[in-house]
């Protein structure tokens, strides 16, 4: 798959996830923001932001589990997730 088509299939997947009404179990919602922020965020790591220590927590676990993942790895693992889940 090229960048273009990858980019085209995330693109996809995410417009899919943003408007389902399908309820995730939260373990799942965790890898569904964990791949998201990997694929999209350029820093090393991205800090979650609100006020809900323990869902930062719960978060930043997340992400740390996928740290070594490429951002184009986490744009495939993200795709799989709606595929399945959706």
């Amino acid at each position: 798959m090229t960048e273009k088509e990858l980019n085209s299939a995330f693109e996809k997947a995410f417009e899919k996830a943003s408007n389902t009404e399908v309820q995730l179990p939260p373990d799942i919602m965790l890898h569904f923001y964990a791949y998201y922020k990997h694929a999209t965020y350029n820093e090393a790591l991205h800090t979650p932001s609100g006020n809900n220590i323990v869902r930062n927590a719960f978060k930043l676990n997340a992400l740390f589990q996928i740290k070594n993942m490429s951002q184009d790895e986490a744009k495939i693992k993200y795709i799989e997730l709606v595929n399945k889940h959706l």
